[in-house]
């Protein structure tokens, strides 16, 4: 059976990590991908280890900002060993550091690459997590993303599918064009027009309009290591977790 990940984020309201871990791992997942909340000081690190020696949760991948890996990389690298951390993935940059145009997004692709490499030296493997304004076209017709791993070539790719959606893209082209650099998979739902307004239009996996078994699928020829449970504004964190652990189960099924 294929190991499930959870993305702490989607239960950042949640005041008690040690009950979230148990919960999550009472639901069967047995993998989380940590984000900057959780190791912003030494105190927060301690307090994440501790909590995934008692449930026995794995965190095999991590978001880190790109100021802290650019400016303090042998401290994300501390962390990602103190958390058996394997990936590191670098999930946004804010509208103000965006590019306008290809030759600044390729730009920053090898800026994504130079930042790697104290990464990849400590044996750990790094890539891009997207959100929706990779896939906004620009004035040439083209796209950031298609720039962003031009510019990296050595850039793993942890796909955010609903945000391609979200952003415009076809997710299925995506994965025909660019699924050998995709290694891990945000699993994540899209709410029906006018419904779960108080999530942001998210829905629980399985409980959206996206095509997750199509998906899959054509993922299958990808080489996926991790596949990511998200919800970007869940009002019940708990009911996310089970609902999608139960609706990716199945999808997944007997895959190795």
């Amino acid at each position: 059976m294929t190991d499930i990940s959870f993305q702490l984020y989607s239960a950042r309201s949640a005041p008690d990590l040690a009950a979230t871990l148990k919960m999550l791992a009472a639901t069967g997942y047995t993998q989380v991908e940590g984000y900057g909340a959780l190791y912003a000081d030494a105190t927060k690190v301690e307090a994440v280890q501790a909590a995934l020696a008692q449930t026995g949760l794995k965190m095999p991948s991590g978001h880190f900002s790109l100021d802290m890996l650019e400016n303090s990389p042998d401290r994300v690298c501390e962390i990602a060993g103190k958390l058996d951390i394997s990936r590191v993935f670098c999930p946004h940059i804010g509208p103000g550091d965006r590019p306008a145009d290809a030759a600044g997004w390729r730009d920053f692709g090898a800026r994504l690459e130079k930042a790697s490499a104290p990464i990849r030296d400590a044996g750990l493997a790094f890539g891009w997590h997207n959100h929706d304004f990779e896939f906004a076209a620009l004035d040439d017709g083209s796209t950031p993303m298609e720039h962003i791993l031009a510019g990296g070539p050595d850039l793993e790719w942890e796909a955010d599918i609903a945000w391609i959606i979200r952003g415009g893209g076809d997710p299925l082209a995506w994965i025909d064009g660019h699924g050998a650099r995709i290694t891990a998979v945000h699993v994540k739902d899209i709410a029906p027009q006018g419904e779960c307004a108080d999530e942001d239009g998210w829905a629980d996996v399985g409980h959206g309009t996206v095509d997750w078994a199509a998906l899959v699928a054509a993922l299958a020829r990808c080489d996926v290591k991790l596949w990511v449970a998200e919800h970007d504004k869940p009002s019940d964190p708990e009911r996310f977790a089970r609902r999608s652990y139960d609706a990716i189960s199945k999808l997944l099924g007997g895959r190795a």
